[in-house]
């Protein structure tokens, strides 16, 4: 029994070889078999690669990564040159109209040729607004008194402006000193989801906020009509088209939203509107966020431009003198 349950031995390989070439000399002329030989190695290589169009659902691994580049490796350089059109903000601005002319060219522009002050407050609001409330964050610092005694702005440019703290202490500053200048505000007027929670006086009238009309009644109550005048949109696209009417600033602050990108963006856009010579600075280079927004977007900015930063207080400072 053991041994007919014992395998056969098997011809050595080379025996096989012989037969198969024997076979093909025999029975085939050389074209033909190299034909056969050619098909036979397509039809093994094709049965043995993965294929999408098979019946079996194969899992196709994905290709590998380009390996990632070691964040303590990369300079300044090699970002900016893989990032630059993050500098870039290529919207070209208008030929500056002369100073005079850019309260004239805002009320045309924003306010069809007319005051927002004329017979405000309107009557729906006037008995939900605060007859002066001002509140305002770095709104009194030192560095307001000495740019404009410095600078003798006749524009004013101010990115971000809530109740109008900073804006009326700089015209109630410029008119002391005997100046004659006019204060552009560009800010939405909308604040920030759960602002009211700190201040709960600001009314809401159908989900409409009424901060603007609060603006404007501090302008008014603090007789700065003529001198402060605003332009309601968001930063981004309020700063675009100040580019493209024009309006240019002798000093400009900075001080609208405090996160990253969009202190990045608002340097960037309104350092484009300063007049030569001039000033652009803002508030909060020295908070808790430390180097994750306002003061990141201060230094990379100076750093691209070739400027250098200088501080006052809690203002950041670039002179572009």
């Amino acid at each position: 029994m053991k041994e007919d349950q014992q395998q056969q031995p098997q011809p050595p390989l080379h025996h096989h070889r012989r037969r198969v070439a024997a076979f093909t000399h025999k029975n085939f002329t050389k074209p033909t078999a190299y034909l056969i030989l050619l098909l036979l190695s397509y039809a093994f290589g094709y049965l043995s690669s993965p294929s999408s169009t098979s019946h079996h659902h194969h899992h196709q691994h994905p290709s590998p990564l380009p390996p990632t580049i070691p964040q303590s490796t990369l300079s300044d350089t090699t970002v900016f040159a893989a990032d630059k059109d993050h500098y870039r903000f290529t919207t070209q601005c208008a030929d500056p109209v002369p100073s005079k002319l850019v309260r004239q060219t805002i009320l045309d522009r924003v306010f069809n040729g007319t005051s927002p002050y004329d017979n405000f407050p309107p009557a729906h609001a006037s008995t939900l607004l605060r007859r002066k409330r001002i509140k305002g964050w770095g709104s009194y610092g030192a560095v307001f008194e000495n740019l404009i005694r410095k600078v003798k702005p006749k524009t004013i440019i101010e990115v971000g402006t809530f109740l109008g703290a900073s804006a009326i202490h700089m015209a109630e500053l410029a008119s002391g000193l005997g100046l004659k200048t006019q204060i552009v505000c560009i800010d939405d007027f909308r604040g920030w989801p759960g602002f009211r929670d700190r201040f709960r006086d600001i009314k809401m009238v159908n989900g409409d906020v009424l901060l603007l009309y609060q603006f404007m009644q501090n302008v008014v109550q603090s007789n700065a009509t003529e001198s402060v005048l605003y332009v309601p949109f968001a930063t981004g696209s309020g700063l675009e088209k100040l580019c493209q009417w024009g309006v240019f600033g002798d000093l400009i602050e900075v001080d609208a939203g405090h996160d990253f990108h969009s202190a990045w963006s608002d340097i960037n856009r309104a350092y484009k509107l300063l007049r030569p010579g001039g000033v652009i600075f803002g508030h909060d280079y020295l908070t808790s966020a430390d180097n994750k927004g306002v003061r990141r977007a201060v230094n990379m900015f100076a750093r691209v431009k070739g400027l250098r930063v200088q501080l006052d207080g809690q203002h950041w400072v670039i002179d572009s003198a």
